[in-house]
């Protein structure tokens, strides 16, 4: 059932965001016909075709179905602000962004246990995401699973210089993967996508829309949650603008990264101090409430391709009519069309860099389109050791302070810069070097490494992952419990990518998604 009006009536669970992490929770809790569940979202229904078409992803950004995040100028970066887009819509940031479902590393996991216990070790989680997947690629592979809600696919259309990228981290020493998301993704392979037949399948397609059917869910759109109501400390329901809604068990928080701190911080949890001073009635003191903020800082590497076959352009009417008509073609394309994962030094235990290929010049997160044919290569730096923090911003309406503390770590810089050099090394290989010319602006080509450390300060943009500023695990310094508890109060969780202890060495979407499959268990236990 959905609605945009809110009052003051009861439910079992309350969850508060619609994204990756909510509409799983929504879908498995409504399962069970003698729970009532609510789920609020603070954007509209995802009806907007760009959500539909994979490479149309970039439209959505700066519009209502984006939140529209900025941080503060990072010293880092030459002082620069940087955008944020986050979903704002049914389904979050699975209606948004690049479709890409990657795990991440055993390494990830195990590392997760020694602070959060054995049940969230890479042996403890993977059948959360085998319940999740429904893999629509070749048979034989026994790492995905196949009748889950979420269509983990191929991609329809691969560009042939996709082709021609992953032949090149072949000819560099990197192994060529089977499956991308077993316990160890050293090595290259296309991306697996959240795609159905050549179309975006987000979390609110998967699980969502089909639980919408059922007489104990109510969906509550357009409403955003001012705080967390609590009674002798413990979580009776939220406030919103329109009313208040109850939750007789528990109210748990899928809002993200920043949301889910943020609305903590709201409802007086967090630390004393900054309560204060926005004149915040204390409920509990956990200082580490948007503290631990980690992201991936991705560096664009771009070169001119010889001949213009690229996706530049690519929405042309023909190519939309062949979408409409076969969903085929450029459009079904999510932009990353392949990955590697390596090692800045040989003796790390995991990958600690990315590498993601577009057949197109993906600057400025897309919103620019491009005026020449060209490749990118992204640089992603999956281990980074700069913390930030989500903190209030000034006054209950306004948005959170986001300060990400990008390269406030000097290894950060180093470990990209090594990146950047591989990058740079595949373009010269047999495999990739005839189809590349020459540097594409705003990437100056070969430089030393004092001049290219500038460089990347003055191009590194988010890849879209914040993680950890709820995180669990058994420490003072942690928010919730193994059990995603909120420390302090009782009846209240979080479930979303803010609980991760750390940052996976892959994507967040498919963790997040694991992560409510799990809350779900953990909930009706």
């Amino acid at each position: 059932m959905a609605g945009t009006g809110a009052y003051d009536q009861g439910y079992d669970y309350v969850i508060v965001g619609a994204g990756s992490a909510g509409c799983v929770l929504a879908a498995r809790l409504s399962e069970d016909p003698s729970v009532r569940v609510a789920l609020v979202e603070a954007g509209g229904p995802d009806r907007r075709q760009e959500v539909r078409v994979p490479a149309a992803f970039p439209k959505l950004f700066r519009t209502p179905y984006d939140w529209n995040f900025t941080t503060t100028p990072q010293a880092g970066l030459h002082g620069r602000e940087l955008y944020w887009p986050r979903g704002r819509t049914l389904g979050g940031s699975s209606s948004l962004n690049a479709m890409m479902w990657v795990r991440g590393h055993r390494a990830d996991y195990d590392g997760w246990a020694e602070t959060a216990g054995e049940e969230w070790s890479w042996d403890g989680v993977a059948r959360y995401f085998r319940r999740a997947e429904r893999w629509a690629g070749p048979p034989g592979g026994r790492v995905h699973g196949t009748t889950g809600p979420l269509w983990i696919s191929p991609a329809r259309d691969v560009h042939p210089l996709t082709g021609a990228f992953l032949d090149a981290c072949a000819e560099a020493g990197l192994p060529r993967l089977a499956e991308l998301n077993g316990p160890d993704h050293s090595g290259c392979a296309p991306t697996p996508l959240n795609q159905r037949r050549g179309r975006r399948w987000s979390a609110a397609d998967g699980y969502l829309r089909p639980a919408l059917r059922r007489a104990n869910l109510r969906v509550v759109t357009g409403q955003e949650v001012r705080r967390v109501l609590f009674e002798d400390g413990r979580a009776y329901g939220v406030e919103l603008p329109g009313g208040r809604l109850r939750a007789h068990r528990e109210v748990v928080l899928c809002a993200g990264a920043i949301g889910s701190p943020q609305l903590l911080l709201r409802s007086g949890v967090g630390d004393a101090d900054q309560l204060a001073e926005a004149g915040i009635a204390p409920v509990a003191e956990l200082p580490a409430v948007g503290r631990h903020l980690q992201d991936h800082l991705s560096v664009p590497v771009l070169m001119r391709t010889a001949l213009p076959r690229t996706l530049t352009g690519a929405d042309t009417p023909a190519n939309i009519a062949r979408y409409l008509l076969s969903r085929r073609g450029p459009l079904t394309s999510n932009i990353g069309e392949a990955v590697a994962f390596l090692r800045s030094a040989g003796d790390l235990p995991a990958p600690d860099l990315e590498l993601i290929f577009a057949p197109v010049p993906f600057v400025n997160h897309g919103l620019e389109p491009p005026a020449e044919h060209g490749v990118t290569i992204g640089v992603i730096l999956l281990r980074p050791e700069s913390r930030g923090r989500i903190t209030l911003g000034d006054g209950p309406d306004a948005p959170p302070r986001i300060d990400p503390g990008y390269l406030t770590s000097d290894a950060d810089l180093r470990r990209l810069l090594a990146g950047v050099r591989f990058a740079e090394r595949l373009y010269g290989t047999k495999a990739l070097a005839p189809h590349v010319t020459k540097p594409l602006q705003p990437w100056p080509g070969e430089q030393d490494d004092k001049t290219a450390g500038e460089t990347v300060r003055a191009l590194a943009e988010t890849l879209y992952h914040p993680v950890g500023t709820c995180r669990m695990g058994t420490g003072d310094d942690t928010v919730t419990d193994p059990r995603l508890r909120v420390r302090g109060v009782t009846g209240l969780r979080v479930a979303d990518a803010s609980v991760m202890p750390a940052i996976t060495r892959g994507h967040t979407h498919a963790p997040t998604v694991m992560i409510a499959e799990r809350a779900a268990d953990l909930l009706r236990a």
